[in-house]
């Protein structure tokens, strides 16, 4: 709070304006008493919140996915990028348990090649003496389903890591087409949430466990996945997080709302208060591994997610998987609010006669869940189109197209997580 103060420009205007003494806040839930920081100025003056100080000048730029529209440009200093080599053992042992003890376990990564995960790696590469390396392999997000299916044959990995939505398709589509495939010891994903459904078919037709990591740009380290899969394990001493609700006060335990984050050892840019736009909760239980962190649910999705409709209502993406959950042959699908009233729903299947079957079966539904003045088209195509940084929405509105339209600076995008 001190070097806030000092060194980041919107926090000494915002405790000159307020009279805050930032000594007065001696503990993380103490920074509950600050306001909750507008994303969009975040976003549009990213230069308010850099510090203007050794730590700052010299920190490492990146940008989030833009997942929500425009990228945002947040920079970490080299200290807290170092810190993240140490505090990543405390995620990297449930998987090396789960690997079957490997201390570097071989892991094959399915993401993009302008990753922000890749950046980091190069600093290290870099900044630090690394005399035992991980065992990893880097394969394009836009490789053939086939192919990477071939490439995890010959290669065998431990570990398979992507991002949510691609593992689901992926492995939907293993089981669809009956494509060969060894599976690996374990599936990590990251980047975005898992759709619904897709754990209960890869650790259960598959009896591979799905383990995660929470992280973003924005504060690289948040929570993982233990052995029991019940929950993000917080990096409490990283990044402070809370729940609020729609009135912006703290949701009680169980209650899903908007995740609030304060990075607690970046010195490049200080978010404190920083609603990140998941949607979560925070378990009163405590997890049977025997670790006290506080444990936050598995991500419910993005606020932007949720279709607010023309007569008042709001559809989650939940409710729309509901529906498309039992469609047989269906390996992907993406609705999109076009304007008032008018849809389209894109369907990736196995076959034709798969296609034509999900029509009949998912549109009359739909338009039972969407109102009775909803026009749904229908299109099947080969594959769905990822947004900024290789993120997939299975829902989205108009806002979301005419934002995934509009022209960035040009800067390559960010994956949105550290370990996509």
């Amino acid at each position: 709070m001190r070097y806030a103060a000092r060194a980041v420009p919107y926090y000494r205007e915002l405790f000159r304006c307020q009279a805050i003494d930032p000594r007065s806040i001696r503990g993380a839930t103490e920074l509950d008493r600050l306001p909750i920081l507008d994303r969009a100025l975040v976003r549009a003056r990213p230069e308010l919140f850099r510090a203007e100080s050794r730590e700052g000048r010299s920190a490492l730029a990146f940008l989030t996915s833009g997942s929500a529209g425009t990228p945002t440009q947040i920079h970490h200093d080299r200290r807290s990028l170092l810190l993240n080599l140490a505090f990543g053992e405390r995620e990297r042992d449930p998987v090396i348990r789960l690997s079957g003890g490997a201390f570097r376990p071989k892991e094959l990564y399915v993401g993009y090649e302008t990753s922000t995960f890749k950046k980091v790696i190069a600093f290290y590469e870099e900044a630090t003496l690394m005399p035992v390396r991980p065992r990893r392999r880097f394969v394009s997000l836009n490789e053939p389903v086939e192919a990477i299916a071939a490439i995890a044959r010959a290669e065998r990995p431990d570990v398979l890591v992507g991002y949510g939505g691609w593992l689901d398709l992926f492995f939907k589509s293993v089981a669809a087409r009956g494509l060969p495939f060894d599976p690996p010891k374990l599936v990590m994903y990251m980047g975005e949430a898992l759709p619904h459904g897709a754990r209960e078919l890869i650790e259960g037709r598959f009896g591979v466990p799905v383990l995660s990591r929470y992280n973003a740009v924005e504060a690289f380290k948040i929570g993982f996945f233990c052995e029991r899969r019940s929950g993000f394990h917080l990096h409490e001493d990283l990044c402070h997080v809370r729940i609020v609700d729609d009135s912006g006060n703290t949701a009680a335990p169980g209650s899903a709302g908007t995740v609030i984050v304060s990075n607690l050892i970046n010195r490049g840019s200080v978010l404190l208060n920083y609603p990140i736009g998941d949607v979560a909760s925070l378990s009163e239980e405590s997890c049977g591994c025997g670790r006290t962190s506080r444990l936050l649910s598995e991500l419910e999705g993005r606020i932007e997610d949720v279709l607010q409709l023309g007569d008042g209502r709001a559809v989650h993406p939940r409710a729309v998987w509901q529906v498309m959950k039992e469609v047989p042959g269906l390996l992907q699908y993406r609705l999109t609010e076009m304007e008032a009233h008018r849809f389209v729903l894109e369907l990736v299947t196995s076959d034709e006669t798969a296609y034509g079957a999900a029509v009949l079966q998912a549109s009359p539904r739909l338009a039972s869940l969407l109102g009775p003045d909803a026009r749904i088209e229908t299109e099947r195509i080969p594959t769905i189109e990822r947004g900024r940084g290789g993120k997939f929405r299975a829902v989205q509105s108009r806002a979301d197209v005419a934002a995934e339209a509009r022209p960035t600076s040009g800067a390559p995008p960010g994956s949105g997580a550290i370990g996509e």
